[in-house]
C-alpha cells in the first residue's frame, strides 16, 4: 500500500525526520488559509498522487504569488495527472500540498528497502539527489552506496560515519544523518514500511538536511498489524478493480490483454500466462483466487473478470488442493447468473472433487469448454478468443 507525500512526511514528522512547513488543501476555498499558514511571498504547489516524477509532468509548481498560486491550484486540483510512473494512466487530483520554499545547497538520495537477496534492510544513498535513481543506477553506479543492516544489530555509528563521509557532509548536517538513518530505519520497523525513501535529501544553507519528498510503502501482507494505516488508503489511486478485490481477499492485476484468467495459485497463474502467451495470446489479468476460495469469492473473481470490456474469452485453471473443484463449479455458475455471459469460458480442473466439479459443470447448461490438461486450455482459450 501506498501513501500520498503529505501522509509519509506525517510519518516522518512523527519520527523526528525534518519536512518543510505544509498545509494540505482539498478545496480551492481553503487556498488562502494554507498559504497564510506556511507564510513568505513564494510556495511550493505540490499535486497529491501516488506516482513519482509529478514536477517533469507538471504536478509540481513554483508559485510567487497570491494569484499565481491560486492559478495553478485550480488548474490541478480536481482534474487528473499523468507520469512516467503512471503507465499512461492518469490519476486524480484530489489535494494539493502547499509548502514554503527552501534555500538549497545541495541535493541528495536517501532510501531504505528490503534486499531479498541479502534478506536485510538496505539504505541506498547518493549524491546526485533530484535525478531518476535508476538513470543514476545505469549511467553513473559508482555514485550510489548501499549499506546493509544487520537486524541483531541495527543501524551501527560506523556504518552513518561511512555515509557521512562519502556525501561530503560536516558539522551539523553529518550528525544529522546518523539520526536519519537511525530514524528511517525505526519507522521501517514500526510500520511494515517495504520502501522509504526521500528524493531530494536538501541540504539548506543552514546546514539541515530537510525530506523536501517523501515515498512509504507498506507492505500489503501486514496491514492487520497497522489499522492506523489502513485508514490512509486512497483507493481513488488505484485500478478499481484491484481495490474490489481486495476487499474480497482475491490477488488481482489488471493487464491489458483479451484473455481473461482465473486461478489457484499465484505460480500456477504466472504458467497459466506463460502458456497463453505461448500459444499467441495475451492475458488480461492475472487473478489468484487462493486456496481458501468460497462460491461467493470465485463469483467475484468472475465478475471481476467479466467487469472489462476487452475480455474476450475467459480461462478457469483449478488444480483441487486445499480449494476443492466442486466450489469453483459452483462459484462458475454464480457468477454466470448474476453478471451474464456471453464469451467462450475454457475450464481446466484437477484434484479433488474434479469429477463432481465437472458433472456440476456439465449439468449447468452452460457453454463451457472443457480441457485435458493446462497446454490444452491455453491452446483452446487463446483459439476462441480470436474466433
Amino acid at each position: 500500500m501506498n501513501l500520498h507525500e503529505y501522509q509519509s512526511k506525517a510519518l516522518f514528522s512523527e519520527y523526528g525526520i525534518g519536512v518543510p512547513q505544509g498545509q494540505l488543501i482539498t478545496q480551492l476555498d481553503e487556498l488562502d488559509a494554507a498559504l497564510d499558514a506556511v507564510g513568505e511571498n513564494a510556495w511550493v504547489v505540490k499535486a497529491q498522487i501516488h506516482a513519482g516524477a509529478r514536477g517533469k509532468a507538471g504536478g509540481v509548481k513554483l508559485v510567487t504569488s497570491r494569484e499565481e498560486a491560486k492559478q495553478v491550484a485550480s488548474e490541478l486540483l480536481g482534474n487528473s495527472l499523468a507520469t512516467i510512473q503512471t503507465a499512461g494512466k492518469a490519476l486524480p487530483i484530489n489535494s494539493l500540498l502547499i509548502e514554503q520554499t527552501l534555500v538549497i545547497e545541495e541535493e541528495l538520495y536517501l532510501s531504505l528497502v528490503i534486499d531479498r537477496v541479502t534478506r536485510t534492510h538496505t539504505f541506498v544513498i547518493s549524491a546526485a539527489g533530484g535525478m531518476d535513481i535508476e538513470a543514476v543506477a545505469e549511467e553513473t553506479p559508482e555514485k550510489i552506496l548501499s549499506v546493509h543492516i544487520d537486524p541483531t544489530v541495527g543501524v551501527m555509528p560506523y556504518q552513518c560515519r561511512e555515509v557521512g563521509f562519502a556525501l561530503g557532509l560536516k558539522a551539523n548536517a553529518f550528525k544529522q544523518l546518523g539520526q536519519l538513518m537511525n530514524r528511517f530505519y525505526q519507522l521501517a520497523l514500526d510500520k511494515d514500511i517495504s520502501q522509504v525513501e526521500i528524493n531530494p535529501l536538501v541540504r539548506t544553507a543552514d546546514n539541515d538536511l530537510i525530506a523536501l519528498d517523501a515515498k512509504v510503502s507498506i507492505d500489503s501482507n501486514a496491514m492487520y498489524r497497522q489499522p492506523g494505516l489502513v485508514e490512509l488508503r486512497d483507493f481513488s489511486q488505484e485500478d478499481e478493480r484491484e481495490a474490489i478485490a481486495s476487499e474480497h481477499q482475491l490477488n488481482y492485476i489488471a493487464l491489458d490483454g483479451d484473455i481473461g484468467c482465473m486461478v489457484n495459485g499465484a505460480g500456477l497463474a504466472m504458467a497459466t500466462m506463460d502458456l497463453i502467451k505461448l500459444n499467441g495470446g495475451n492475458p488480461a489479468n492475472f487473478l489468484d483466487v487462493g486456496g481458501g476460495a468460497t462460491p461467493e469469492r470465485v463469483a467475484e473473481a468472475f465478475k471481476l473478470i467479466l467487469s472489462s470490456a476487452e475480455v474476450k474469452s475467459i480461462l478457469v485453471n483449478i488444480f483441487g488442493g486445499i480449494v476443492r473443484c466442486d466450489l469453483i463449479a459452483e462459484g462458475i455458475i454464480q457468477a454466470v447468473q448474476e453478471v451474464g455471459l456471453n464469451i467462450p469460458v475454457v475450464v481446466r480442473l484437477e484434484g479433488t472433487n474434479v469429477e463432481l466439479g465437472r458433472e456440476i459443470l456439465a449439468n449447468s447448461d452452460l457453454s463451457i469448454i472443457t480441457a485435458d490438461g493446462l497446454a490444452d486450455a491455453a491452446r483452446k482459450v487463446v483459439e476462441v478468443a480470436g474466433a
